[in-house]
């Protein structure tokens, strides 16, 4: 395949042929096409061109092509013989000497063949083959260098954008003619270091004039762009053509030069995993490459750790470090593994750092107390932070206090020391202080950090500790922005990733659009779930299917429930499912299963003084269950609790009137104007389900069928349902009716879809009785039909997905 010449060129090109007195020159790089543009001007002027030497020149013009392969002699004779004979020669930019220049200054017509456009690459490709996405594939991979674009779309199969094995191969000649020096630059070219001229001086033992040479050199072969880096098809040649061992020792070279300036060595050493290569230089590199990459890549710097040890390193020498990057990975059990055998050997290397880890994964894992104890043998300053929470975390606030006051404020205020001061500073706040200081603490802790925090291990993170207070305190606008900010930022790596999530599809959940949190939850359920993260996923499972009327998956879930319990100690963090587990444990008449955990929620709680901030999601779950099991004396001392509660932080009061509702209705009172108060609450705080079940239920206690029809209304409302426009005074189609609560049990049962033997099992109620008390509410309720009384069902309990 020849260049393509165009009109315009053509012309050109004949208008100089024409003219005996020009002497041209055609200068450019290998594979630019200066022997196809000679070979036209011969056969323009009935000559011959001639390659190296030319003996005698004979006739009136005179075709050389490679000049810049001449000797001076052979220079200075062509030169004399311009003054009789017309030349036309070409060459490449590079070498460049005195004679050749001089021989060059005399044409009076330089040509300089350009690359390709994409429109001249597309007509190069066969035909059928044209296509805009092939040509703009070829022309990335060959620069638009015409030789190659021949190589390239003549070995093409079909419409695939890939460089066959064939396209490669042609480059072997080229590479075999290289001059050493000019092909190790090229294996340096390949490996990214460009024209860094300081470290190209060190690889190639040579000044930085002969290093400027060998560049000039490098680009007069067409396979290097001008600014030093390698054409694509010209990477994969060398990569294909130049044995493997050249190619690794020359990155690992490199990296030894790197390293001895205190460079950054990653990306010289990545492509080196797997090569097998060894001794103490590599594994100088594979170990600095880990640690480069530890604060981004935690999986790969695990992987060059590895092959640190592969090459030589001692395991113990790396184990600590290889410990994080498994833990930030979220592998915590090889984390452990690791940690361990660092912690119990007295000549192991960074010891303390590897207690460190250990405790990190132990926190995970719901550890707090073993947790603490590792990170205060630590000694690190972090580490005192985070032995304060895990201590704050089981109710030791004496030990946390005496802890944060031993704490050091003598090092640098940086992103991390500060965010990890206010995370410490504002879970203290949540126990003794106000909900508002410490959940501003938190924020800003989250805040600052955002930009450092990938590559930090983590027991927990301020954001998730954050979003726990927002959930509790009814700030749910907060707990979302502070979960998506961590999400985006990637705080505390693979660990946190997975609670962070889990905190999103929480309050997915408690704004009542059930069908994502399913999804969410499904997602997250196929990845590996450490105990603390297993605990709200098993509590959320419950909390969705409670919520949608789906009692077997209730059931299913609640199996689950016992074993999480036991692999996860009760501590301060998990009272948000624990609250969740309570409800799910009266609808199941299971309760006797969380007694004991309930009494180590509340002693611990009573340790810390009971803080009304972390207390509320059992206020609330206590109080929900007891409701399920007509229990009024416990639901009022649950909102009783509530309302002291709010006497102090108006905030809880949302809660507070929302408890005093329901304790109101289990009494058959409804006051209309205060459960609609307290459920468009509940809506604005950003429970949905919430708000809009209190208002469904008292729609079902009331006699007045004006507040019935209005409640209806407000739950409709809040659950984003239409509400049918009415005259003042037009008649409802729902009549008024109230439901007792083992009615309205039946009710949702039956409305869900369930048999009268499977809502029998449910309640613990024989089937007959089932069907006696749907008998019951037919008649109440004036149904003609069992379809008539399942729609009016549905329109008093709510459909599946918004009801409780």
């Amino acid at each position: 395949m020849t260049p393509i010449l165009d009109d315009a060129t053509t012309r050109h090109l004949d208008a100089l042929a024409a003219d005996p007195r020009t002497h041209v020159s055609v200068v450019a790089p290998g594979g630019y096409g200066k022997t196809t543009l000679l070979h036209h001007l011969a056969a323009v002027l009935g000559a011959t061109v001639h390659t190296g030497s030319f003996g005698q020149v004979t006739g009136d013009v005179l075709l050389v092509d490679d000049v810049h392969l001449l000797d001076d002699a052979d220079l200075a004779g062509l030169r004399e013989s311009a003054a009789r004979t017309r030349l036309v020669v070409a060459a490449r930019p590079w070498p460049r000497s005195a004679a050749l220049a001089g021989l060059l200054d005399l044409a009076q017509e330089q040509l300089i063949p350009a690359p390709f456009t994409k429109e001249q690459v597309r007509a190069c490709l066969p035909a059928g083959r044209r296509t805009e996405a092939l040509a703009e594939f070829v022309h990335t991979e060959t620069g638009g260098v015409p030789g190659f674009v021949a190589r390239l779309a003549r070995t093409l199969d079909g419409q695939k954008p890939e460089v066959p094995v064939a396209a490669l191969a042609e480059f072997r000649p080229e590479l075999a003619r290289l001059d050493d020096d000019v092909l190790r630059f090229m294996l340096a070219a390949d490996a990214g270091v460009g024209l860094h001229l300081d470290l190209l001086v060190d690889l190639l033992d040579r000044d930085a004039a002969a290093v400027g040479e060998i560049v000039e050199a490098a680009r007069s072969t067409g396979l290097v762009g001008t600014a030093g880096a390698l054409l694509p098809i010209a990477r994969r040649a060398i990569r294909a053509l130049v044995p493997v061992e050249r190619r690794v020792w020359m990155r690992q070279r490199l990296a030894e030069l790197q390293l001895a300036r205190g460079g950054q060595v990653l990306a010289l050493v990545r492509p080196l995993l797997g090569t097998g290569i060894g001794g103490d230089a590599a594994a100088t590199a594979f170990e600095a490459a880990a640690a480069e990459a530890l604060p981004v890549d935690p999986a790969l710097s695990a992987r060059l750790y590895e092959a640190a040890v592969t090459a030589g390193r001692p395991p113990l020498q790396v184990g600590a470090r290889r410990a994080e990057a498994l833990a930030l990975a979220g592998d915590l059990d090889g984390a452990l593994r690791l940690a361990d055998e660092v912690i119990t050997t007295e000549s192991a290397a960074r010891r303390r750092h590897a207690a460190g880890v250990a405790a990190a994964a132990l926190a995970h894992r719901g550890q707090l107390f073993r947790s603490a104890q590792l990170y205060r043998w630590s000694g690190a300053e972090e580490g005192k932070h985070f032995a304060t929470l895990g201590l704050l975390g089981i109710g030791d606030l004496a030990d946390a206090r005496e802890l944060a006051a031993k704490t050091s404020s003598d090092g640098p205020p940086t992103s991390l020391s500060s965010a990890l001061t206010l995370m410490t500073n504002g879970l203290h706040e949540s126990v003794a202080g106000t909900p508002t200081t410490a959940l501003s603490m938190m924020v800003r802790a989250a805040g600052l950090l955002e930009p450092v925090g990938r590559g930090v291990l983590l027991p927990d993170s301020p954001a998730a500790l954050g979003a726990l207070l927002a959930l509790h305190y009814g700030e749910l606008s907060t707990a979302s922005s502070l979960l998506d900010r961590a999400v985006a930022a990637g705080t505390g790596g693979a660990p946190l990733a997975t609670r962070h999530q889990l905190l999103r599809t929480w309050i997915t959940m408690v704004r009542g659009n059930l069908t994502a949190a399913a999804e969410q939850l499904t997602a997250l359920r196929g990845t590996h779930l450490e105990p603390r993260d297993w605990l709200f996923a098993v509590a959320m499972e419950l909390g969705v299917a409670r919520r949608a009327g789906d009692t077997n998956t209730l059931g299913r879930a609640w199996l689950q429930a016992g074993e999480a319990l036991l692999r996860h100690p009760m501590d301060l963090f998990t009272i948000l499912p624990l609250g969740e587990l309570m409800v799910a444990a009266a609808r199941l008449r299971e309760e006797a299963r969380l007694s004991a955990h309930l009494d180590q929620a509340r002693t611990l709680l009573k340790e810390l003084g009971d803080p009304p901030l972390w207390a509320t999601p059992l206020w609330w779950g206590g109080l929900h269950a007891a409701v399920i099991a007509d229990d009024a004396e416990v639901a009022g001392e649950h909102v009783e609790a509530m309302e002291r509660a709010a006497a102090k932080d108006e905030q809880f009061g949302m809660v507070a009137a929302a408890g005093r509702c329901w304790v109101e209705l289990m009494a058959g009172k409804v006051d209309p104007d205060a459960v609609e108060d307290a459920a468009r609450g509940l809506h604005a705080a950003g429970f949905t389900w919430d708000g809009a079940r209190l208002a469904g239920r008292a729609a079902t206690r009331t006699s007045d069928r004006k507040a019935m029809v209005r409640l209806l209304d407000c739950a409709r409302l809040l659950q984003g349902k239409p509400v049918a426009r009415r005259m003042p005074d037009e008649p409802s189609d729902v009549p008024a009716v109230t439901l007792s609560e083992r009615e309205l049990q039946v009710a949702e049962l039956v409305v869900s879809g369930l048999t009268y033997k499977d809502v029998g099992d449910r309640l613990f109620i024989s089937a007959k009785t089932v069907e006696h008390h749907v008998a019951r509410m037919r008649q109440r309720l004036g149904a003609a039909s069992r379809s008539e009384l399942l729609s009016q069902l549905r329109t008093l309990v709510g459909s599946p997905g918004a009801r409780g």
